[in-house]
C-alpha cells in the first residue's frame, strides 16, 4: 500500500510537555512529528494534533505548536481520539483515508486511536520512530498489534519519499532544501 499525499492526513496523537520526559525516545518523537510536519506543511498534507487533559499534562510541545502552521488541533478526554465528538465526522469530510499516525502512548491512545481508525475503514500508517511509551516495550506491543489490524509501519523518510513521488516536481527542491538533511542521531529501534 503506497502512500499518496493527497489522501494523506498525519495525524500527532498527545505529544505534550508533561509526557515527553518521561517517555523512552519522546525528544526523538517530537524532532521526528516536527519533521514530517514540515514537510507535511509544504506538500499540502493536513497535520491534525490532539492533547489528552491538557490541564494535567500540558499542552502539546511548544516545537509543534509553533513550526506546524496551519495544523489543527483537538482537546480530546477519550483514548480513541476518533471516537471524540466531531473528530469522525470532521476526517470523514476531508476525504483523507490514509492517515500516518503517531504520538503517545503508543500503547494507549496512539493504539485506540489507530484500531478506531481502521475500524472505520482508514488505512492506518505507523510512524516507527514517534510513536513512543513510557517502556519501549509496550510501544513494540502496540506496533505489533496494530499490524495485526491491518496497520503498516513506515519510517518519516519513507512517508516522505512517496508523499514526493519524485524528483523533478519544484516542491522537492524545496523539501529537499528545507527538510531532507539529517535531523539528529537517531535509531529505529522501535522496528524490532
Amino acid at each position: 500500500m503506497r502512500l499518496k499525499r493527497e489522501q494523506s492526513l498525519l495525524l500527532i496523537v498527545d505529544l505534550q510537555v508533561g509526557l515527553i520526559p518521561v517517555l523512552e525516545g519522546g525528544e526523538q518523537a517530537v524532532v521526528e512529528a516536527r519533521w514530517l510536519g514540515g514537510v507535511a506543511g509544504v506538500l499540502d498534507v493536513p497535520v491534525w494534533l490532539t492533547e489528552q487533559y491538557p490541564a494535567g499534562l500540558g499542552g502539546n510541545d511548544p516545537r509543534l505548536r509553533e513550526s506546524l502552521e496551519g495544523a489543527r488541533f483537538w482537546d480530546k478526554t477519550r483514548f480513541d481520539a476518533h471516537a471524540e465528538p466531531g473528530f469522525a465526522a470532521t476526517l470523514s469530510a476531508s476525504g483523507r483515508r490514509q492517515i500516518v499516525l503517531c504520538g503517545a502512548e503508543a500503547h494507549i491512545c496512539v493504539l485506540q486511536t489507530g484500531l478506531g481508525l481502521r475500524e472505520a475503514g482508514y488505512e492506518v500508517f505507523w510512524l516507527a520512530e514517534a510513536a513512543v511509551s513510557r517502556r519501549s516495550e509496550e510501544a513494540s506491543l502496540a506496533r505489533r498489534r496494530i499490524e495485526r489490524a491491518g496497520g503498516w509501519t513506515v519510517s518519516a523518510d519513507m512517508v516522505a519519499y512517496e508523499w514526493l513521488e519524485r524528483c523533478d516536481d519544484a516542491r522537492f527542491k524545496d523539501v529537499h532544501r528545507r527538510f531532507l538533511k539529517p535531523r539528529s542521531p537517531r535509531s529505529l529501534r522501535f522496528f524490532d
